[in-house]
């Protein structure tokens, strides 16, 4: 019984990784919130990727607790949009600001990193 209860558990905390991990970046949407001013943030994942989760999950928070924020992800095995913005690992973060990249981190980053960018950024 103790197996059983192990495994259930094994499995809600990996599927609760995945859960909002989908591509939501479009060009088209992407051009449209630089030329709108926005600050725009754009993360890769990864399926298997728990950090890619991690940061995922604050960079949702994030655009509730930040103003004139779009927030945009894609799946880093999409061969287009990675070469669009010259990224080859997961958890890769970009900010622009003005049409130009303001930021740039590859691998996990914490709550604190995040935001601070998001507060230079502004």
């Amino acid at each position: 019984m103790k197996k059983i209860l192990v495994f259930i558990c094994f499995v809600l905390v990996f599927s609760s990784k995945a859960i909002g991990k989908d591509t939501t970046y479009s060009k088209e949407l992407f051009d449209k919130a630089l030329s709108d001013g926005k600050v725009v943030v754009v993360s890769s994942w990864i399926k298997y990727c728990t950090s890619c989760g991690n940061q995922m999950k604050v960079l949702e928070k994030a655009k509730n607790d930040f103003d004139n924020i779009e927030y945009f992800a894609f799946d880093v095995t999409n061969k287009e949009i990675a070469k669009f913005f010259n990224v080859q690992y997961q958890t890769t973060l970009l900010i622009f600001k003005d049409n130009k990249e303001v930021y740039r981190s590859i691998g996990e980053t914490t709550k604190e990193l995040i935001y601070d960018a998001l507060k230079s950024s502004i």
